[in-house]
């Protein structure tokens, strides 16, 4: 590991709300920056996936699985998806203020290197992208965890 280059940690929340989606969120800055993904993660390099910048949330949050009540944001189950820590090549907060972040992940459904790419003209839209790299897997298909079972638990 460079001197540049440090380990944070993640947790990507499997979010049964109004619509399943997915919760990317990144430890920096002394918080988790947050991206709702609808369509989830991908290792697939070819599929572009929308990920929607929501508000930051508490480093508390990156253990967090649960129900949230009905009547509050976000109301529904969650439930960790994947977690573990990702890398950067220099500080990711300046990375993702120029609409760019280049990060390997290191979690135990999600390996590798992936970019999150701003799109221009749509404010708060970014893509996440699997780079070509060999954990890159063409046939992955993103499997929901179905029983109230997540990766923290198993």
């Amino acid at each position: 590991m460079k001197e540049t280059e440090i380990k944070r940690r993640f947790v990507i929340h499997e979010h049964h709300a109004s619509h399943l989606h997915f919760d990317l969120r990144l430890e920096m800055g002394g918080v988790l920056k947050s991206w709702a993904v609808p369509k989830g993660l991908s290792l697939n390099p070819d599929d572009k996936r929308l990920a929607i910048a929501v508000p930051d949330h508490s480093l508390g949050y990156i253990d967090f699985e649960g129900r949230i009540a009905e009547g509050k944001y976000g109301a529904g189950r969650v439930v960790i998806w994947d977690n573990g820590e990702y890398l950067t090549n220099g500080e990711p907060l300046e990375q993702l203020e120029k609409g760019r972040l280049n990060f390997t992940f290191y979690g135990k459904k999600l390996r590798g290197k992936f970019v999150l790419l701003q799109m221009k003209d749509r404010k708060g839209q970014w893509l996440i992208i699997k780079e070509k790299d060999e954990l890159a897997d063409a046939d992955w298909k993103l499997e929901t965890v179905l029983k109230p079972k997540s990766v923290h638990k198993s």
